[in-house]
């Protein structure tokens, strides 16, 4: 059954590690990420954007279809179903469709009007049990439609949101969403030390994990962050594997159009690069 993301992220803060979110976009994504989970023994977050959930028939859909995995494909490791860089209203939906975490992103609010809706979210999410992660200061790039200018964020306007009772905070540092430009200048660990100095032992969260090199992702790790969130690596692993499966053309002529052959690359793919973050990430065998 799904899970809060609440007691695999301080496990993973306490042990100095991350629970890597791996965004959802179809089945063979969601059947991906968590076979690999179960055979590497790592907890793991599905993430969904707003218009994933859009493309995929709902959010009560993706909910049957996450909770029908578990079972059939018998799932144990903690899997969490998580709405990311969500908005109010939809934060509202996924609670009523049975997510089991939920990310409120009020970065782009001013920090009172933040703080009053994400204290709103937390109630209502509490009630059922639902883990909740808020957001400080925007991340850069663009995902999904969601777009951030890559702020730096306030380290005394993080514990303010972390002392609502959020269970997870993502706080801008110089990540952004996409791939990384040349002249990136890498993260803020200065920034992120102050964060994770005044909020605690509150688990933090890197968006835009494509990209970052693994000695900045080594160094996030053990300065707090105990969530990292991986999506277009998976899309671009998919999309190569697909066209190159395509662009030889096999099981295309003469034998019909098979899309379950024509999506397995991609599949495999996906497998690949969740298991290869998982290593990075310090998660195998922590479930």
């Amino acid at each position: 059954m799904l899970v809060s993301a609440k007691e695999m992220l301080n496990k993973a803060r306490e042990g100095k590690y991350a629970v890597g979110q791996f965004n959802i976009n179809n089945l063979e994504w969601t059947k991906a990420v968590l076979l690999t989970a179960q055979e590497n023994n790592s907890p793991v977050i599905l993430g969904v954007s707003e218009g994933a959930g859009k493309y995929m028939g709902g959010y009560k859909t993706i909910v049957g279809m996450v909770n029908g995995m578990l079972e059939e494909l018998n799932i144990t490791v903690p899997v969490a179903l998580h709405l990311d860089h969500g908005s109010y209203n939809g934060a509202l939906k996924v609670i009523e469709a049975g997510f089991s975490s939920v990310m409120f992103d009020g970065s782009h609010y001013a920090i009172d009007e933040n703080i009053e809706k994400t204290t709103e979210i937390i109630k209502i999410a509490g009630e059922k049990g639902i883990s909740v992660e808020a957001e400080v200061g925007s991340i850069g790039g663009e995902e999904d439609g969601v777009v951030g200018a890559g702020e730096v964020a306030d380290p005394s306007e993080c514990k303010s949101i972390a002392d609502l009772g959020v269970t997870m905070l993502a706080a801008g540092i110089g990540n952004i969403h996409g791939k990384y430009p040349e002249n990136w200048k890498g993260l803020d660990f200065d920034v992120l030390a102050k964060i994770n100095e005044m909020t605690g032992d509150m688990p933090l969260v890197l968006h835009g994990g494509t990209g970052i090199p693994e000695d900045m992702i080594k160094k996030a790790i053990s300065l707090g962050v105990s969530k990292i969130n991986v999506n277009t690596e998976c899309q671009l692993t998919f999309a190569a594997a697909t066209r190159k499966y395509i662009e030889e053309g096999k099981d295309l002529v003469g034998k019909g159009f098979d899309p379950r052959k024509v999506l397995a690359p991609g599949f495999e793919a996906i497998k690949a690069t969740v298991k290869e973050k998982m290593e990075l990430f310090g998660s195998i065998n922590k479930a």
